[in-house]
């Protein structure tokens, strides 16, 4: 019981400090709505359902200079780089083009669903944190029983984390008081995703062989 909860504890943790699925979740609700916004959360979720499965049957192990991670970092430094040009574009649309965007959002559920599993594959976060517990659960030899209770917990409170989020900005009290400020939030998670992405970038280059 005491590695369920250092596990889950930290699990929660990570999920408090805001990164690329949270910039994602809260632009596609402020600029599309709840119920679009959900299909980013539904995505995110299944990314970490993925990493979750891979850490628990232990072929997530990687080192932030593996192969595999630098592979994974640089697709998702490009990714996260595509998506805060994305954010920066949308920022400068006039008035009228955001108001009309917002009521008929391109792609609709499952479009955004599949942004949100990218989000979570290609996040460099993510896949540092389970490989991180993967590592952790080869060492302690914890049982299967406790492996599935643990992927399920995960799994759930991420979910239930990114849709409480939606429900949280979406507020009507929220939605009013934030649209007129939206481009600059926009401006401002298009800025930190690009930060991100040339972070991630910038360490592949420094892991590179030879360097």
């Amino acid at each position: 019981m005491s590695l369920f909860l250092l596990i889950a504890s930290t699990h929660f943790l990570a999920l408090l400090s805001p990164g690329p699925d949270f910039f994602l979740i809260a632009r596609s609700t402020l600029a599309h709505g709840r119920p679009v916004a959900t299909g980013v959360c539904a995505g995110v979720a299944l990314a970490n359902g993925i990493y979750i499965s891979l850490a628990l049957t232990g072929f997530a192990q990687m080192s932030p200079s593996s192969s595999l991670f630098l592979v994974l970092q640089s697709a998702g430094g490009l990714y996260l780089l595509y998506l805060g040009v994305k954010f920066l574009q949308a920022a400068r649309q006039p008035a009228l083009q955001r108001i009309s965007a917002t009521g008929a959002s391109p792609g609709g559920w499952w479009h955004h669903a599949l942004l949100g599993l990218l989000s979570g594959l290609l996040n460099p976060k993510n896949a540092l944190f389970y490989a991180s517990l993967a590592s952790v659960l080869a060492s302690s030899h914890a049982s299967t029983g406790m492996h599935v209770l643990l992927g399920l917990w995960m799994f759930s409170v991420v979910l239930i984390w990114d849709l409480f989020i939606t429900v949280l900005i979406g507020h009507p009290h929220w939605q009013q008081g934030i649209q007129k400020y939206l481009p600059r939030i926009e401006q401002f998670c298009g800025l930190l995703l690009c930060l991100i992405a040339a972070a991630a970038l910038f360490n592949v280059i420094q892991h590179l062989p030879g360097r």
